[in-house]
């Protein structure tokens, strides 16, 4: 585990929009521009609650493989991680079944258990069910999409490095995500982060009033993005 920010440096993360948090992660050649953040597979079904900043509580689960006896051990495993870790956690879950399109791995039930042990919100590659269940815990839900059944859910590994998306997650590993989707911010920068956005903000703010301004051209374009 790297470093933990204060609550006001996570406060200060939640009131960026993830996009620009990606934009200014780039400012830090910490990791090549098309790594760290996943792709529209994961989608953000609870937008209404905005940014989520938190710490990963990573994992590994199967439901869909046949004549699979359920065995809680793995979610007691997986609870105990969750009480353990860095707050706000955040479960991150990937699919090593033989049928993602239909595994499920949250429902109200387990979002409640681990909303009241210091989870947020959760991010798996797999789906999850009861939305109207889960919605009033203010439990954040990035996920492939919702299935109707649990099939045989089961925890395999806990605290161990993943991939969901293509993206490789480590315990205690920050993620930020919204309506736009999700990012994960490298530990070693996360406290320069916020000011990054506002230098990313004004940049952008700059460009978007040129391009309404009734004196822009394509050579004052030029000029300012090339430094021309």
């Amino acid at each position: 585990m790297g470093m933990v920010l204060s609550a006001e440096q996570l406060e200060e993360l939640r009131s960026v929009d993830s996009p620009t948090v990606a934009n200014a992660i780039e400012a830090f050649k910490v990791r090549d521009d098309t790594q760290g953040f996943m792709g529209m597979d994961i989608r953000c079904l609870t937008p209404e609650f905005g940014v989520m900043v938190g710490y990963a509580v990573t994992a590994t689960a199967d439901s869909m493989t046949p004549g699979r006896a359920r065995d809680r051990k793995g979610h007691m495993r997986l609870f105990d991680a969750i009480a353990a870790a860095p707050k706000p956690a955040i479960l991150v879950v990937q699919d090593v079944g033989p049928k993602r399109t239909h595994a499920c791995f949250l429902g109200d039930v387990i979002a409640s258990i681990s909303h009241r042990l210091g989870a947020i919100g959760i991010v798996t590659d797999g789906g999850v069910r009861d939305l109207d269940g889960v919605r009033p815990l203010g439990f954040h839900i990035f996920a492939a999409g919702l299935v109707v059944a649990h099939g045989t859910f089961n925890i395999i590994d806990v605290g161990i490095p993943i991939e969901v998306s293509g993206t490789r997650v480590q315990p205690g590993d920050m993620i930020h995500g919204d309506s736009s989707g999700v990012t994960t911010v490298p530990l070693e920068i996360a406290d320069k982060v916020y000011e990054q956005c506002q230098k990313v903000r004004e940049r952008e703010i700059g460009l978007r009033d040129y391009a309404h301004n009734r004196k822009f051209t394509l050579e004052g374009l030029r000029a300012k993005l090339l430094g021309q």
